[in-house]
């Protein structure tokens, strides 16, 4: 079967996010907003399901084991093959420069923990906006 363009599909969004609390909270409340969610725990297992799975979005935790969010943003924007795709830098630092470092690492934006999800589905949408 022939995948067809994905138009009205719904956006699948990657969370790579060690913190199992902080996984469930984003994926039941992202779910509930009509986002398909597909989840890592670390950068490596981050990079390798956004090769493999190609999400439409991917929310990434700086602060991870075995390959940090840092790297693994690097590795993404440094692969043709998730390159186009948006990252959103999810961090508990909210520190002045910290947004700009997560830019020059990679990240399309940036959002601080604990995080507001209204805020956050609002930097979603205009990433996977069309204009974007």
């Amino acid at each position: 079967m022939v995948q067809e363009t994905r138009l009205d599909d719904v956006a699948r969004i990657l969370i790579v996010e060690d913190n199992e609390m902080n996984r469930d909270m984003l994926s039941r409340r992202l779910k509930k907003r009509g986002y398909d969610i597909t989840m890592a725990v670390d950068g490596e297992q981050g990079v390798e399901a956004a090769r493999q799975e190609q999400p439409d979005l991917v929310l990434l935790d700086m602060s991870l084991p075995v390959m940090d969010g840092w790297t693994a943003a690097g590795h993404l924007k440094g692969d043709e093959r998730t390159a186009g795709i948006p990252i959103i830098a999810l961090t508990a630092h909210a520190l002045a420069g910290d947004r700009e470092k997560t830019i020059e690492a990679g990240c399309d934006d940036y959002d601080t923990k604990p995080v507001d999800i209204n805020r956050l589905v609002s930097k979603i949408e205009a990433l996977l906006s069309p204009e974007a």
